[in-house]
């Protein structure tokens, strides 16, 4: 039934167009021209939308939709050539205006002309391939307007000219200017581009250039940098209001090349106001500020990191090799906490914790701190001043923030088994004297170390701990083993059994205890032999220390607390009233040295000189003699004589300390030698070199001439042997 319907339609359609009036279609268009002229006039109320439409519809319906396209081409050309001349003709400030206020009408005017049209755009347009109605009539006002020569022209020179002045400082028509471009993005992508894009950034490449030539010369790197960064956020804020988008991106990429690529070196090398300055003088928001500008162009950051770098190291090389500032190790090693301090300050509020900056850091540190051979020495002189008395009342965050600071610095050491050499001899003092802060913190210590560096690296330390809580043992057991009446009258003793494998002995000549102890510790001795067959005791009498009760003049009495060699000169005193420092030497045995310091402490100390000596002066000499200070007094019943000791070791312990380290060093090296040559069995001396260099790397840093001497002596002792062709070439044997 539909399809009949549509049959007939059709008939009445052809039979109605045979009884078309003569001149049809000129009739019907000179309708529609005199509206569409009307519409161009702001007369459009008057009009019949549904007539014009209906007519429009006729025409294309009786296959006049070729004519009434092309005349309606004429119809907008016609118009358009008018009000380009009209344009044209404004002169002044007006012309943005009034081609703004053109466009609006003229797009008012197409949506009425497409609206009537609408059946030839549906219909006739895509039969015929021809542009719609409404990219028809932007295509027109794209060639007879804004890209007519003179409107073009001025046109580009006008929105040129209004940016200028809105970055100089003047206030703009914003919405005028957001208008026009829209115009200009409407009419296409390559409109838009041509016509005000690509002069823009061609103009302000120009301003920013010259700008930047400007500030340069006359402004501190702050400021300037201030400048930068004002700058792009009024770009970034253009484009909120006027711009497209990727313009906004193509004008920041200009102002970054031109005010911060282009004079990236000039502002971080600027003297009294560059990075250098700024890192001196934390200037948390101008490092900010360069770090953010920096990092929107290429190589700006590696420009930062290089300058920071090397300033890092040329100020950490004048702190760590400056005799001045290595006289006292407890402070060097805060001036390297302080500046470590300071610059993982500036990285997390500054360069926003970035890890290639926090690397740069480690590696510079590393760096300086390894100039230093005695670094290892002081920073284990630290860490025994803080477990002595620097930490003491300090709440535990605090001590635990204080050991892993002191944990960075030991990470950066090469030569760790250097500091376990020192801080083994620190600790062993630290707990034979009972002065260590807290058993915890030192534990918490050697837990770190034991992280960082394995088992054995702390399995010495930890077996000192272990022989503490044995020797309390054996203590109460000899206690016990004595008989009650002979406990009253001997002295006390308290013995601590060290295990010689474990803690940093020397050889040391024993000096000659004083009778009464002397046959108290043989009791101890054997008592301990007896429970434990197979042993050997020896005294290390420099490490130990008493309580000696003393009554001087007047019958002042005070306990005091001395080491063994203060305890062993003191009791000569009970048989004589005066002794010479040969008198001394000989009845103790004690060593040179360590008698002179002895003295120094018991008879040149202000407010602890138990002993008078003449001549009176800082220096012991052979002739010198001692008597009891019989005036002596202090206000405290127990008086604690320390022993006068030089802070830092002397050069001859130094030089021993390191033929220490050396030796140790040997079977390290020749063990990591047979476990690569094992595995890999042939290799050549460059590899075993390197791959030895990366094993040990952890505690130290191996020689290579002592690597070679190393693959010698594996060489005599037939573990390798070398290729009979080439002679660079080992192979392993056993």
């Amino acid at each position: 039934m539909s399809n009949q319907k549509k049959k007939n339609f059709k008939i009445e359609a052809f039979k109605h167009r045979a009884e078309l009036e003569p001149n049809y279609a000129e009739k019907t268009w000179k309708i529609l021209e005199h509206a569409i002229q009307e519409i161009y006039n702001h007369n459009a109320s008057g009009l019949s939308f549904e007539e014009l439409y209906r007519n429009a519809y006729n025409m294309v319906l009786h296959k006049y939709g070729e004519k009434l396209y092309s005349e309606l081409v004429t119809t907008m050309r016609s118009h358009l050539h008018q009000l380009s001349r009209y344009i044209e003709g404004i002169q002044g400030g007006f012309f943005l205006e009034v081609l703004n206020r053109e466009w609006e009408d003229y797009k008012k005017a197409l949506q009425m002309i497409r609206d009537i049209l609408m059946y030839m755009d549906r219909t006739f347009v895509p039969s015929s391939k021809k542009p719609p109605v409404n990219e028809l009539g932007l295509n027109l006002w794209r060639d007879y307007i804004a890209q007519s020569l003179i409107i073009q022209v001025r046109l580009e020179h006008t929105l040129l000219e209004l940016v200028e002045k809105e970055r100089t400082g003047e206030v703009i028509n914003r919405g005028l200017m957001r208008n026009v471009v829209q115009m200009l993005k409407e009419l296409g992508p390559s409109v838009y581009q041509e016509d005000f894009e690509r002069p823009l950034i061609a103009q302000s490449a120009y301003f920013y250039r010259v700008e930047s030539q400007k500030s340069i010369e006359c402004c501190d790197c702050g400021d300037y940098l201030k400048k930068a960064e004002r700058r792009l956020s009024e770009e970034t804020e253009r484009v909120s209001h006027y711009l497209a988008e990727a313009t906004g991106k193509m004008l920041q990429n200009v102002v970054e090349r031109e005010m911060i690529a282009n004079h990236m070196q000039r502002l971080v090398q600027r003297e009294n106001s560059g990075l250098v300055m700024m890192l001196e003088d934390d200037k948390y928001d101008d490092l900010s500020r360069m770090y953010r500008l920096f990092s929107r162009v290429p190589e700006g950051l590696s420009t930062i990191r290089d300058v920071m770098t090397g300033h890092i190291r040329e100020t950490g090389k004048q702190l760590v090799t400056d005799p001045e500032k290595s006289k006292d190790p407890v402070e060097f090693v805060q001036r390297l906490l302080k500046e470590k301090d300071k610059y993982d300050k500036i990285i997390s509020s500054a360069f926003n914790n970035d890890k290639t900056f926090q690397n740069a850091l480690n590696s510079s540190f590393e760096h300086f701190i390894n100039l230093n051979p005695r670094s290892s020495e002081f920073i284990s002189l630290f860490v025994d001043d803080k477990l002595r008395k620097g930490l003491k009342e300090v709440s535990e965050e605090d001590v635990e923030a204080v050991l892993d600071k002191v944990m960075i610095l030991f990470r950066y050491l090469q030569e760790k088994d250097v500091f376990e050499k020192y801080y083994k001899q620190h600790l062993a003092k630290r707990l034979l004297s009972g002065k260590s802060v807290s058993d915890e913190a030192e534990r918490s210590l050697i837990v770190k170390l034991k992280t960082e560096c394995g088992y054995q690296f702390t399995s010495k330390l930890e077996g000192m701990f272990t022989d503490m809580r044995t020797s309390q043992d054996t203590m109460r057991g000899f206690h016990t083993s004595q008989p009650p009446v002979m406990m009253d009258r001997q002295p006390g003793l308290a013995v601590l059994v060290l295990t010689t494998g474990s803690w940093p002995m020397q050889a040391i000549m024993a000096c000659n205890l004083p009778s009464e102890i002397h046959w108290v510790c043989e009791r101890f001795k054997a008592y301990y032999l007896g429970t434990h067959s197979g042993r050997k005791l020896s005294w290390q009498t420099s490490m130990g220390s008493a309580d000696l009760k003393a009554v001087f003049g007047k019958g002042q009495k005070h306990e005091l607390i001395v080491s063994t060699y203060q305890m062993c000169v003191l009791m000569l005193f009970n048989m004589s009233d005066q002794l010479s420092y040969k008198d001394i030497e000989q009845a103790t045995a004690i060593p040179a040295a360590d008698l002179k310091r002895c003295l120094q402490s018991l008879a040149c100390v202000k407010g602890k000189n138990v002993l008078c000596k003449e001549p009176m002066s800082k220096d012991i000499l052979a002739g010198d003699r001692f008597c009891v200070n019989e005036s002596f007094s202090s206000k405290f019943f127990k008086v604690k004589i320390g022993t006068v000791v030089a802070q830092k070791e002397s050069e001859p312990e130094k030089q021993e300390t390191r033929q220490r380290v050396e030796e140790d060093r040997k079977p390290q090296i020749e063990a990591a030698i047979v476990r690569i040559m094992k595995s890999r069995r042939v290799l050549d001396h460059n590899n075993i070199v390197a791959e030895v260099t990366k094993q040990l790397q952890s505690r130290f840093l191996p020689n290579p001439v002592v690597i070679k001497k190393r693959i010698e002596s594996l060489i005599e002792r037939e573990f390798l042997e070398r290729d009979k062709v080439d002679r660079k070439m080992y192979r392993y044997l056993a």
